[in-house]
């Protein structure tokens, strides 16, 4: 067996994908065509062509544009679905998908709340009916919008709780709304009782991770690979293994680092930090989960073993709500179960104990 169809067979978990990123270019034209909605691209190569981002603010400007074709509960339903089917294609055992549904509100298109979750539970819940795959949400602030974005995001959240919201976040420009803006919706967030899983460290550097740790309650990180430029902050996600959700091809398609060669992935993990990697916004970025584990092997030279201690790491990291301690505990048997059985067509040792 190859390491490449060691990585296609390999069960995995993701934790950083956004539900409004990882719609297909194709389903993406046919809600446009839906609704009447402009896009700048009347095929998939163009928009393809489209998602050549050349700023993070041009980045953002493509996916609202992208947003604004969302416009009613089958909408939802039809991109939540077909993401579960995108998951049992890449062997994708559980999810925690971002959603962003106060824009949708804010763009004031007449889609009322109520349908942007019915949408989400009926693709989940036929997602999971299908395909037998796990999804959960994360709904997260638009950082660049302004109250009430972050009060209405959190009631929005708390409210649901019962429909698969395990995580609250906070998305966007991190560079113009710093975490300290947030605070209150984070705790009421947390006080009942979803998991902290902010963006930082992406477009700004440590001192927006250390307002998510000090100040958000952060569990996880979103991205946080630029905590690499403080070896004080490093030391103490190594201490206290926070996990970073590291997505490689989004850092470099949104010029975070020129190339993998600059990417500090290899550095934070060699360094003991806790990651996991996902894939962003994966049309968006060209990219998949699958192939960023292929990035992880071929550009940063990690071995089938670690592959597995990243893989595994994921299961452990997922927010209680969405796995609980008997639930994470079946996930990993059932992993370790299957990658017994692809290290003995690879010939190669167990994984390392995964973080804590």
């Amino acid at each position: 067996m190859s390491i490449a169809a060691f990585i296609e067979a390999m069960p995995k978990a993701e934790l950083h994908i956004h539900l409004e990123g990882a719609i297909a270019p194709a389903t993406l034209l046919r809600l446009a065509e839906r609704h009447g909605r402009p896009l700048p691209a009347e095929d998939v190569q163009g928009l393809q062509a489209w998602y050549h981002f050349t700023t993070f603010r041009h980045f953002i400007e493509v996916y609202l544009m992208g947003q604004a074709c969302l416009r009613q509960a089958d909408d939802f339903a039809l991109i939540a679905y077909e993401l579960g089917a995108d998951r049992s294609r890449q062997a994708i055992r559980y999810s925690e998908v971002t959603v962003t549904p106060y824009t949708h509100i804010w763009q004031q298109k007449g889609i009322r709340p109520e349908e942007i979750i019915e949408g989400l539970e009926d693709g989940r819940a036929r997602a999971r009916r299908d395909f037998g795959v796990e999804m959960r949400w994360v709904f997260d602030i638009p950082r660049n919008l302004p109250e009430p974005a972050g009060a209405w995001t959190a009631d929005f959240a708390i409210q649901h709780m019962d429909k698969g919201v395990v995580g609250f976040g906070l998305g966007g420009d991190e560079s113009k709304a710093p975490p300290e803006l947030w605070i209150a919706p984070f705790q009421r967030a947390i006080a009942a009782g979803l998991y902290s899983v902010p963006h930082a460290g992406e477009v700004a550097g440590p001192v927006s991770v250390w307002g998510a740790l000090r100040h958000l309650g952060a569990r996880r990180l979103g991205h946080g690979v630029r905590s690499s430029e403080d070896p004080a902050l490093v030391a103490y996600l190594v201490e206290h293994q926070v996990p970073l959700e590291v997505n490689p091809t989004s850092n470099l398609r949104l010029n975070v680092y020129p190339d993998f060669a600059h990417h500090p992935l290899r550095r934070l993990w060699d360094a003991g930090v806790y990651l996991t990697v996902n894939s962003d916004d994966p049309p968006m970025f060209d990219t998949t989960l699958t192939a960023e584990y292929g990035v992880l092997a071929a550009h940063f030279d990690f071995t089938p073993a670690e592959l597995e201690q990243i893989s595994l790491n994921a299961v452990a990291a997922a927010a209680p709500l969405g796995l609980d301690a008997a639930g994470r505990r079946q996930m990993q048997g059932e992993f370790r179960g299957r990658f017994a059985d692809l290290r003995q067509a690879l010939n190669m040792p167990a994984a390392e104990a995964p973080h804590a």
